[in-house]
C-alpha cells in the first residue's frame, strides 16, 4: 500500500486497484480527500495491470459528505465537479464500496461510480435541504435516472436517510456484501466485473426512468403540493423540485449547470448560512466550558419519575424508548391509571402509524412500574419530580426525596421557571441537585434545558448532559434565573403582545405577524390551546386583565370552545368580534388610545425585547453562548430554523438597527426596551451575537 496523499492510500490486489480513503471521524470531502481520490482514480488508469477500482474508505463511514466547514470560504482545487467528472470518465470500471454512511457529496461521490456495492447496515441519502440547500454535485440529475423523478423527490425533500437494502431494490445498489466484509466482498465483485468485461455504465446516459415523465408536470405541482405547509417559508425545497424537473426535460450537461448555480446562489443565502449555523449551534450546545472528558459520569440504570400526569408521562416515555426502566409515582390510584393508560395509547397510535410492532408496545411498558409508594425511589440512579409549578409543592417532595433516594442519585426538578437552588437547598445534597426542564409534549419535542444549580457537581451536569442524547434531547446547559433562557425570553414577548392589543392591534393580527415570520403559532394561538385557566382561579379573579376576562366569561381556550378566538367543532380558529371590543372597552377604561399599528412595529416590539433579554442572559453568563440561545428556540418553541434562532437572526438585521429601535421604544414606551449594556456594546464595536 502506497500513500497518495495525507488521506488516501492506493493498493493493487490481483487486477483491481483499491483506493482507501481515511480521513477520521467521518471521511468528509475536504480538499485532501477529493484530491486523493482524484489521484486515485488518475495513478489506477494509469497502471496497465490494473482492470479496475475499487474506492473504500477506512473507519465507521464512508464520504459521510461535504467538509462544511468549508462552506462560504474559498474553494481549493481539485473541485468536486471535477472530481467527479473524472471518476465517470474513468476508461475502467470504478466500483463505489459502501459502508456507514454515504450521504450528501459522498452519495454524489458514489453516484459517479459506474457500480455500487454496500453491506446491508450503510445508509444514502442526500440530506442537503436541512441545510437550506439542494446537491450541488449531481444528486438531483443522477438519482432521477435510477429511480425516478417521483422517488427522487421523496429522498431529496425529506433528506431522509434510506437503507442498502432498499437502495438495492431500487438499483441505486447494484450488490450487497457481507456485513464485516465490505472490502474483501467489493474486490472479488471488481474481479467479475473485469471477467464479465462488464460495460462502464453512466448514470448520467440512463434514461428509463425519465422518460415516463416527460410532458407530466402534474408530478411537480403534486410534490409542491405535499411539501408546502411543511417547508413554508423556505427557499431551497422549490429549487430542488425545479431542478429535479430538469432533469427531466433537459440534457445532463444542462441541468447540472443549472443544478450548480441554484445551489452556489442557496448557498450565498441567509437561509442556508441560518441553517448551517443551527447545525453547528446544535453540536455546540453539548459542550460545557468548564467539563472535560476527566470528569467522571455516573451510570443511569433506572429512573423514577415523580407525577403521572401529561409532563410525567411524557418524561417516562423518553427514557423507556431508550430501555431504560421506569419507576412512576402518583399519589392517586385514578391519577395514576389515567397516567399509564396514556403512555399506553401514545405507543399503541404509534404502533397504528407503522413506526413501531406490537411487541415493541409490550416491552416498553414492560420497563413501566407504576407505584403509589413513594418510598419506590429509594433505588432508581436518577428520580425526575414533574409535578405542576408550586414552589412549596416542590420543596416538600424534595425534603422527602431526600430521606429515601440512595445517596449518590440525582435528583432533578422539571420547572419551567422556578429557583432551583431554593429547592436544592431543602436537600443534604444539593450538589446532587439539577434542573431538566422538558418542553410538552415531552416525549416528542427535542429541547431539554439543563438547570445548573450553583452546587451542582460538574459529574452530576456531565451525566445529565451525556444521558440527554441518549434519549433522544438535545441538552443546553443553562444558569437559575427566573424562566431560564427559553421562558424568561418569552415572557418579554407575551408582555408586548398583551400591550399591543391594548393599543390597537387584534389577537389575530399579532399572531399572522408571527406566523408570517415562520412561527408555527402567535401568542394568543399558543394561548388558547395551552388554556387561559392554568394558573387562574375563580375565587381571586378580579377582571383586572383580558385574560381574567376571558375566564370569567368562560371563554377559556380551544377546550371550551372560545378564548382569543371563536372555535368550531374540529378546533379551527375565527376571529372573534366579541374579544375584540372587550379589548377595546378594556382599553378606554385604563385610557389606552387606540391606533393602527403596523405590522413591522409589531415583529419588533415582539422579537428585539426577546434579542434584548437574550443579551442579558449572555451577560450574566445564564447562557455559555448565543448559539445555545438559539438552539432553545428552534428546539423548544418553534423558532424557525431558516432564520437561524433570535440571536442569529439579530446578527443578520444588524445590532445597530436592533439597538436603534429598541432606543425609540425605549422614549415612546418606557425602559421596558432599555438596551442590555452587551448590545450596546457589540453594536459599537460594528459586532455580532455570533462572535462575541
Amino acid at each position: 500500500m502506497t500513500a497518495i496523499n495525507p488521506v488516501a492510500d492506493y493498493a493493487v490486489e490481483g487486477e483491481v486497484a483499491v483506493v482507501t480513503i481515511n480521513s477520521p471521524p467521518v471521511n468528509a470531502l475536504s480538499q485532501a480527500v477529493r484530491e486523493g481520490l482524484k489521484l486515485g482514480v488518475e495513478k489506477a488508469e494509469a497502471d496497465p495491470a490494473v482492470k479496475a477500482t475499487v474506492i473504500h474508505c477506512a473507519g465507521r463511514t464512508f464520504i459521510a459528505g461535504a467538509d462544511i466547514t468549508e462552506f462560504g470560504k474559498p474553494h481549493a482545487a481539485p473541485f468536486l465537479p471535477d472530481v467527479l467528472d473524472r471518476i465517470e470518465n474513468a476508461k475502467k470500471p470504478v466500483v463505489a464500496a459502501l459502508h456507514g454512511t454515504a450521504l450528501g457529496g459522498g452519495f454524489e461521490v458514489a453516484l459517479t461510480a459506474h457500480y455500487r456495492i454496500a453491506v446491508p447496515s450503510a445508509k444514502c441519502g442526500l440530506p442537503e435541504i436541512k441545510l437550506g440547500l439542494i446537491p450541488g454535485a449531481g444528486g438531483t440529475q443522477r438519482l432521477p435516472r435510477l429511480v425516478g423523478p417521483e422517488k427522487a423527490l421523496d429522498v431529496i425533500l425529506s433528506g431522509a436517510p434510506f437503507g442498502a437494502r432498499e437502495a438495492h431494490q431500487w438499483g441505486v445498489v447494484d450488490a450487497l456484501a457481507e456485513e464485516g466484509k465490505l472490502r474483501e466482498d467489493a474486490l472479488a465483485y471488481a474481479a467479475r466485473l473485469i471477467a464479465d468485461k462488464a460495460p462502464l455504465t453512466k448514470v448520467r446516459d440512463r434514461d428509463e426512468k425519465l422518460a415516463p415523465a416527460r410532458g407530466k408536470p402534474e408530478i411537480f405541482e403534486a410534490a409542491r403540493k405535499a411539501n408546502a405547509r411543511r417547508y413554508r417559508g423556505f427557499e431551497a425545497w422549490e429549487k430542488a423540485i425545479e431542478s429535479v424537473r430538469n432533469a427531466v426535460e433537459l440534457p445532463f450537461d444542462e441541468g447540472v449547470k443549472k443544478e450548480r448555480e441554484m445551489f452556489m446562489a442557496l448557498l450565498g443565502s441567509t437561509q442556508s448560512k441560518a441553517q448551517r449555523h443551527v447545525f453547528f449551534a446544535e453540536r455546540a450546545a453539548a459542550k460545557i466550558a468548564d467539563i472535560g472528558p476527566d470528569i467522571a459520569t455516573k451510570p443511569i440504570r433506572s429512573v423514577g419519575v415523580i407525577g403521572a400526569g401529561t409532563m410525567g408521562g411524557g418524561i417516562a416515555m423518553n427514557f423507556l424508548n431508550a430501555g431504560i426502566p421506569v419507576t412512576i409515582v402518583e399519589t392517586a390510584k385514578e391519577a395514576l391509571d389515567r397516567g399509564v393508560a396514556i403512555i399506553r395509547r401514545n405507543y399503541e397510535t404509534t404502533a397504528k402509524k407503522g413506526r413501531m410492532t406490537m411487541a415493541e408496545v409490550e416491552a416498553r411498558m414492560a420497563r413501566l412500574t407504576p407505584t403509589l409508594d413513594f418510598a419506590a425511589l429509594a433505588e432508581p440512579d436518577l428520580v425526575i419530580e414533574a409535578v405542576y409549578e408550586n414552589m412549596d409543592l416542590k420543596k416538600q417532595i424534595f425534603g422527602k426525596l431526600d430521606g429515601i433516594a440512595r445517596p449518590g442519585a440525582i435528583l432533578a426538578t422539571n420547572t419551567s421557571y422556578l429557583d432551583v437552588d431554593a429547592i436544592a437547598a431543602q436537600t443534604k445534597r444539593p450538589e446532587d441537585v439539577l434542573g431538566m426542564h422538558f418542553f410538552s409534549p415531552a416525549n416528542v419535542m427535542r429541547l431539554l434545558e439543563i438547570v445548573r444549580g450553583e452546587k451542582t457537581s460538574k459529574s452530576v451536569l456531565a451525566t445529565v448532559a451525556a444521558l440527554a442524547p441518549r434519549i433522544g434531547k438535545v441538552g443546553v446547559t443553562v444558569g437559575v434565573c427566573y424562566g431560564f433562557v427559553g421562558n424568561r425570553m418569552l415572557a418579554e414577548r407575551q408582555r408586548e403582545a398583551g400591550k399591543l392589543i391594548l393599543e390597537g392591534a387584534t389577537p389575530s393580527q399579532v399572531d399572522k405577524v408571527l406566523t408570517d415570520f415562520g412561527l408555527p403559532m402567535g401568542p394568543f394561538a399558543m394561548s388558547d390551546l395551552a388554556g387561559l385557566d392554568i394558573g387562574w382561579s375563580a375565587e381571586t379573579s378580579k377582571r383586572a386583565t383580558i385574560r381574567e376576562i376571558l375566564c370569567e366569561e368562560g371563554r377559556r381556550g380551544q377546550k371550551t370552545g372560545a378564548g382569543f378566538y371563536d372555535y368550531d367543532a374540529e378546533r379551527n380558529a375565527k376571529a372573534s368580534p366579541h374579544v375584540e371590543a372587550i379589548i377595546r372597552a378594556f382599553a378606554a377604561e385604563k385610557g389606552i388610545a387606540q391606533r393602527e399599528i403596523s405590522d413591522q412595529e409589531i415583529l419588533e416590539r415582539l422579537v428585539y425585547p426577546m434579542i434584548n433579554e437574550g443579551a442579558k442572559i449572555l451577560e450574566e453568563g445564564k447562557a455559555q453562548r448565543a448559539s445555545d440561545i438559539d438552539v432553545v428556540w428552534i428546539m423548544g418553541y418553534g423558532w424557525p430554523v431558516y432564520r437561524g434562532g433570535p440571536m442569529f437572526y439579530a446578527d443578520t438585521v444588524g445590532l445597530k438597527t436592533v439597538l436603534d429601535r429598541l432606543k425609540a421604544y425605549q422614549a415612546q414606551f418606557g425602559d421596558d426596551f432599555r438596551p442590555a449594556a452587551l448590545l450596546e456594546k457589540l453594536a459599537a464595536e460594528g459586532g455580532s451575537f455570533s462572535k462575541a
